[in-house]
């Protein structure tokens, strides 16, 4: 594959290639593995797995943003040639251990519970008990799960396809993110040609962006899955299938609730298309009624879900306003007021009601570009929401680089990627100064290696045409 294809594509592809080989092989000794192999951060093992895995980050960006250029060029890939850069990149990261994060670990003790008829929505996986409730993240081994029935009869049939076998439930759940990522990369190119954008560009941002590697590949987030049920429902109503986009997005949104906002494309892309308004909305809500009652009924978890969006996030998020209700708790506390503890609550509603105020504006300004609108509308709520992981940032980048406007969108969009893909650790959890000096001289290395490939190449460019 990689023999048939220009110069410089190639170049990318295997820089691309060492950089999640090093994340991968980076994430044995530091990634988010299993409690019985964890290794002391101060371990030199883990030590030197953190500086590989940021070595590897590191690479997959400048790999990222050298394919981007391309991208720019006259002689840019098409769009076969682009995911193959998908294959070849993701493939070291298919039998790594969970990367980024611990989430894939709550996501089978939630199906494990639900696969035992316990109520997933009343009590956290520490009422499973057991090796699997184990390695779940303790802060949120008492919280219940704050997703839809479908990705719970999903976790629920591979924890009990795996049988409690660690390996292989990790490995069922990465598979169905790496579906959800294909699915999305599917999408894309359609989404983008319907939208006016170029569709290599498209798949650059939305498909092949290194976010989507570390934390819907390597992390198996069950937003690959959200957003790719998404993506395929609004290429569904692009089409003659306007109920069958309806069907998608609700699954989506019962994956992660977010989605549900595609249903306001649907409704907008059917009224395009010659629909009625009042039959376009009662159409989309008929279909989404019916998706949720058979959904639900299917996965036998009960409509708890519903109650469950309101699950708490951690105290020390990092979201716009449970900073602002943090400091604002604080001040309040210094004056002796008795209100401090209504500050993050208070800051959470308002940031709940700006966004809804920020949505409604960006429909009445693009609705006639749904697809735009709806990433926006999805990168609000993600912005204004009371908790933000980096991943959250895919929510609204995946549409928008379907039918980002110009190339200066898309070059934001980017740099705030790059930013994001440094943010968090192999094992998702918090750094400490001496992990912050590991992770940065990996980082640092990388750029040096980089630099000396650079002028090495310049030299040997310089000698031939001396």
């Amino acid at each position: 594959m990689l023999a048939k294809v220009p110069a410089d594509l190639r170049r990318c592809q295997i820089l691309g290639l060492v950089g999640t080989a090093f994340i991968a092989a980076g994430g044995e000794t530091a990634g988010a593995l299993p409690v019985r192999e964890l290794l002391t951060p101060s371990s030199p093992r883990a030590a030197l797995g953190l500086v590989g895995a940021y070595f590897g980050v590191v690479l997959l960006i400048a790999a990222w943003l050298l394919l981007g250029r391309l991208v720019r060029g006259p002689d840019k890939p098409s769009t076969r040639e682009l995911m193959a850069v998908l294959v070849i990149w993701s493939l070291p990261l298919l039998l790594a251990p969970p990367l980024f994060s611990r989430d894939v670990y709550s996501y089978l003790a939630q199906g494990a519970m639900a696969d035992a008829h316990m109520d997933v929505y009343s009590h956290g996986p520490a009422l499973l008990g057991g090796p699997l409730a184990d390695e779940v993240a303790p802060m949120w081994r008492n919280t219940a799960a704050p997703y839809g029935p479908v990705f719970l009869g999903v976790s629920s049939a591979l924890a009990k396809a795996s049988r409690g076998e660690l390996p292989v439930g990790l490995l069922g759940m990465r598979l169905v993110a790496l579906l959800g990522v294909a699915l999305m990369a599917a999408a894309l190119p359609r989404l983008a040609r319907h939208s006016g954008a170029d569709p290599a560009a498209a798949l650059w941002l939305g498909a092949l962006n290194p976010l989507v590697l570390l934390h819907l590949v390597a992390g198996a987030h069950n937003d690959a899955v959200m957003l790719g049920l998404l993506g395929l429902g609004l290429v569904a109503a692009l089409g003659r299938w306007p109920i069958l986009g309806a069907v998608l997005v609700t699954l989506a949104a019962l994956v992660k609730a977010p989605a549900v906002l595609g249903l306001a494309a649907i409704v907008v892309l059917r009224i395009r298309a010659g629909d009625r308004p009042v039959r376009a909305v009662l159409t989309a809500a008929a279909s989404a009624a019916a998706t949720t009652v058979a959904a639900t009924a299917v996965a036998g978890t009960g409509y708890g879900w519903i109650g469950a969006l309101n699950t708490p996030v951690s105290s020390g998020n990092w979201a716009l306003t449970s900073l602002l209700g943090r400091a604002t708790g604080a001040l309040l506390e210094r004056f002796g007021s008795d209100l401090a503890p209504l500050a993050v609550p208070v800051c959470h509603a308002l940031g709940i009601v700006t966004a809804a105020a920020v949505i409604g504006c960006i429909w009445l300004r693009l609705r006639p570009r749904p697809v735009y609108a709806l990433g926006l509308s999805l990168a609000t709520v993600a912005a204004l929401g009371p908790a933000i992981r980096p991943w959250y940032a895919l929510w609204g980048l995946f549409l928008i680089a379907a039918a980002a406007p110009s190339a200066s969108v898309r070059h934001r969009v980017a740099g705030v990627t790059g930013v994001l893909a440094l943010a968090t650790l192999p094992s998702g959890g918090s750094a400490d100064a001496g992990q912050l000096v590991l992770a940065v001289s990996g980082g640092v290395l990388a750029l040096m290696v980089l630099v000396q490939a650079r002028q090495t190449a310049r030299a040997a460019v310089t000698g031939r045409t001396a």
